[in-house]
């Protein structure tokens, strides 16, 4: 049978997912490994959990997941990124009657999960405009010789692929990202609506769909959209304790970002907000000494590809990218992600920056913000449809409240997702370094007043020469020098206005005219007749720290050990034999674990978190070799 040319995989655009869709992909696609060998079924999913991933033990809600796969129901996991979302499909689909077909939607995604798949012994291959392989994947489907089998939405609404189902044994659908089935999701992919009808053809087959990034609303609408009863849903929290989450004004962002990069080794993104910013902060921060490459959907395919794979391969690389970048990467070693201006809501925010640490090793997440992000972003919203109006707002809303909170930064963003966590988490910078609040409400009136009686459209410059006093020509010429606010506010106050503008233009309470003026907006009417507060955050005042760090340590070696020095040399070397990053080898918490364990055998070293039996029988002699050097 011969599918042909009809499969075709979306184009997409700058801020959706088919950008990874470039012309030539041989950079990404996965190296070509040897067949697993036969595998005995274990007797106990603790047997087959240790035998295939290294693991002794489910974390969070896996268990509980992949029982209800086992027992053909189907579930609607949330799991936060870094919780394992992948195990509770690829291992099922080692022990279940049939090939488990993944619905994914980048390419990119589905070839890094391809290679960490097949070197645990997984039995994976992938129909995408990317593999030049296609009729061996098919007749491997059919044969029954193959455990997952993923695909695009838009391949997979297509009656070619439900036809070559129908000739195949599909023992589960695996639906990743699947907040993109909802309108309501922060990433909304229309394809994605076309998989129910798919798999209520085959009724019989259970269905998982896995998210990060939900909230109440966009869970409920999921569950409906892929036909998932309401008692199939499983909530794993959407905590992420090694990130630590700091949000500070922008001010000299080179010099800002040139910091986190210093004070930050190893794997970095620093999210732009546009072309030209990518590539000129690209070409800024390479003067860092850390290799630096722009990521855009402006520059060719091949270019972006290269530099993905660059990237992926790296320990040590910064990629400099537009939202364009990242869901196709799956790289459990990032180490910091960085905000160069605002997202576009907590959803985005929380998934962006949940593309740190997934190895769960401590990371870094910053955002630069400026009230000119807010003032664009509200502008925006006069282009949105009158139905999602209510609901653009509200996300806006909820990102002003995050950046300009004085409370816990992880205590906002859970209960936004419906949780109730501590009220303070320890590993942020508010918790770590609380700043001072000022009662800036009589100040705010005095702004607000100054901007109404200048006539609403002079910028913040102007209004505060106004309310400091400060005459020149402009001032007495608009006969502004006799207003009533002119030089109403003294010293002290006169410190608040900026960081107070800013606040009230995140608010909305300051609107930004055509032309750079101020206007009044939002709630500045009720703060004017004193029926709102207005609290100002007052950042701490902290020492400049010096570059250096002491020791011989890093982030991933912390003591400065030989051993897992040499381990990580030898990883480096394996990966770049077998065409792999070197994640997919080891994570560096196996390799901290065997430097600290120093397994003198093969059924020791098998023994260590993170080394099934695909791995131990390829590896296995080459780190021991290491280990009895040291």
């Amino acid at each position: 049978m011969s599918i042909g040319d009809p499969f075709s995989d979306y184009p997409g655009d700058e801020h959706g997912y088919g950008q990874w869709v470039p012309d030539d992909y041989a950079a990404l696609a996965p190296p070509k490994l040897p067949p697993a060998p036969p595998r005995a079924v274990p007797a106990d999913l603790g047997e087959a959990l240790h035998a295939t991933f290294g693991f002794n033990a489910f974390r969070g809600v896996q268990e509980q997941v992949v029982g209800r796969v086992m027992a053909g129901q189907s579930t609607l996991a949330v799991m936060p990124t870094g919780a394992g979302k992948s195990l509770t499909y690829q291992l099922p689909a080692t022990l279940l009657d049939g090939t488990c077909v993944v619905i994914s939607p980048l390419i990119a995604l589905m070839h890094d999960q391809l290679r960490s798949a097949q070197a645990n012994g997984i039995r994976a291959a992938a129909l995408t405009s990317a593999d030049t392989d296609r009729e061996a994947t098919i007749e491997a489907f059919r044969a029954g010789e193959l455990d997952l089998l993923y695909v695009a939405p838009e391949r997979a609404s297509q009656a070619h692929f439900r036809d070559l189902l129908s000739r195949a044994r599909v023992c589960l659908f695996a639906i990743d990202e699947a907040h993109c089935v909802s309108e309501w999701g922060h990433d909304f992919r229309p394809d994605y609506r076309l998989l129910r009808p798919l798999m209520d053809a085959f009724a019989e087959v259970p269905r998982l769909a896995l998210t990060a990034t939900a909230d109440a609303h966009t869970r409920a609408d999921i569950l409906t959209q892929l036909g998932i009863a309401d008692d199939g849903l499983i909530v794993a929290g959407f905590d992420r304790p090694n990130i630590r989450y700091a949000i500070v004004p922008r001010d000299q962002p080179v010099r800002q970002l040139t910091r986190l990069i210093a004070e930050t080794p190893g794997a970095g993104i620093v999210y732009a907000q546009t072309r030209a910013q990518v590539e000129r902060l690209a070409e800024q921060l390479g003067a860092t000494g850390r290799p630096v490459l722009p990521y855009h959907a402006g520059l060719p395919g091949d270019v972006r590809a290269a530099n993905q794979a660059a990237f992926v391969a790296s320990e040590d690389m910064v990629m400099v990218a537009t939202i364009a970048f990242g869901m196709g990467i799956d790289k459990p070693d990032v180490r910091f992600v960085a905000h160069a201006g605002l997202p576009k809501s907590i959803e985005a925010y929380y998934q962006e920056t949940g593309r740190a640490g997934r190895d769960g090793d401590p990371s870094v997440a910053l955002m630069l913000w400026g009230a000119e992000d807010f003032v664009r972003a509200r502008q925006r919203l006069s282009e949105v449809d009158e139905a999602r109006l209510g609901g653009e707002r509200t996300r806006l809303d909820s990102l002003a409240a995050l950046v300009e909170t004085a409370a816990c930064r992880r205590a906002l963003l859970l209960r936004h997702f419906g949780e109730h966590p501590p009220e303070k988490c320890g590993n942020c910078d508010n918790c770590l370094d609380p700043p001072g609040v000022s009662d800036a409400t009589d100040v705010a009136r005095k702004l607000l007043s100054a901007v109404y009686r200048t006539g609403q459209t002079y910028g913040l410059g102007h209004i505060e020469k106004v309310l400091t006093g400060h005459s020149d020509d402009r001032i007495v010429e608009r006969g502004h020098d006799r207003l009533s606010v002119f030089g109403i506010v003294n010293e002290d106050e006169a410190r608040l206005i900026r960081p107070l503008a800013r606040a009230l233009q995140a608010r909305g309470a300051l609107l930004s005219t055509e032309h750079g003026g101020l206007m009044l907006g939002g709630d500045a009417r009720a703060i004017l007749k004193g029926e709102a507060a207005v609290a100002v955050v007052v950042p701490p005042k902290k020492e400049r720290k010096g570059r250096g760090r002491s020791g011989t340590g890093s982030a991933a070696n912390p003591v400065g050990d030989p051993l897992f020095d040499a381990l990580r040399g030898l990883r480096r070397d394996l990966a770049q034999q077998a065409g792999v990053p070197p994640y997919v080898v080891f994570h560096d918490s196996v390799l901290r674990e065997m430097a600290s364990a120093r397994p003198a055998s093969l059924a020791e070293l098998g023994r260590l978190s993170g080394i099934g039996d695909r791995k131990l029988a390829a590896y296995g002699d080459a780190f021991l070799a290491v280990i009895r050097q040291h």
